[in-house]
């Protein structure tokens, strides 16, 4: 007789819940900090600072700080916010199932009578549960400064921002959990998705510089954020590539992860 449908998956959320609590406040604060930071400064003041920058800074977008829904856009939505997102997903991803095949307490999934694939899905679906609760923290709380601070961010156009960051730190999530799933070795998960991600943001942000705009075809980074979503809403194409990446890197994990010999 087969487990329950979702028992799998609500062992390993309870294995991680304080590591999951532990990111779901630090996204929160992260995005509080660089938010609320907005309204001392305004944007006189960054008008100023540009104005003290080299042309490059411009070229590459910096003048979008001038407006709340810009500087939200630069700092939480680029930066901080998306590489906190990225570690955890990437790692969470490369552990969920190499990590625990190296440590051999995948085996105890084993023990019960489930099949690889019921496994591989249900881990699956804690990475980008995970993934989805970081996110919601992040929107909540902008949504809540943007009220108290009077920031006119646009709802509508936040969930754009956040669900672009949904596909973006699920689908670098799902290459680590496909690559780890696919070799059985958590470092190579995490070293493939990592430089994935690295060459997503240098061809994001190299592109304008160099006059290359096919490296922002090609960047997953500008997939997700090259549209500006908190200033134009969804990028349905951008959207789509992203949802494209997540498949392809969990159908290529999917099936090596159902044929070779595992360590347990």
């Amino acid at each position: 007789m087969s487990v329950r449908t979702g028992t799998i998956a609500a062992g390993a959320l309870h294995d991680q819940r304080r590591g999951l609590i532990g990111w779901v406040l630090a996204v929160a604060v992260v995005a509080t900090m660089y938010t609320a930071f907005y309204p001392s400064i305004g944007a006189a003041k960054f008008s100023v600072m540009l104005d003290a920058m080299p042309e490059v800074a411009k070229v590459m977008g910096f003048d979008k700080i001038l407006s709340a829904s810009g500087y939200v856009g630069a700092t939480v939505y680029s930066l901080l916010g998306a590489v906190l997102v990225l570690v955890c997903a990437i790692s969470l991803g490369a552990r969920l199932i190499a990590g625990e095949e190296e440590a051999g307490t995948l085996e105890l999934d084993f023990s019960a009578p489930v099949t690889r694939d019921r496994v591989f899905l249900e881990r699956l679906a804690v990475l980008w549960l995970t993934v989805l609760l970081l996110v919601l923290s992040i929107t909540t709380t902008l949504l809540i400064l943007s009220s108290a601070l009077d920031l006119g961010l646009e709802p509508a156009k936040l969930i754009a921002a956040s669900t672009g960051l949904l596909l973006f730190g699920g689908a670098m999530g799902t290459v680590a959990f496909g690559v780890g799933a696919a070799t059985g070795r958590r470092g190579i998960g995490i070293g493939v998705a990592s430089s994935l991600a690295v060459v997503a943001y240098l061809f994001n942000y190299l592109s304008p510089l160099i006059d290359a705009p096919w490296m922002e075809s090609f960047s997953p980074f500008s997939w997700y954020i090259g549209n500006d979503p908190l200033l134009n809403g969804f990028d349905g194409g951008g959207l789509a590539l992203l949802a494209a990446l997540a498949i392809v890197a969990g159908v290529g994990g999917w099936v090596p992860f159902g044929r070779r010999n595992l360590m347990v």
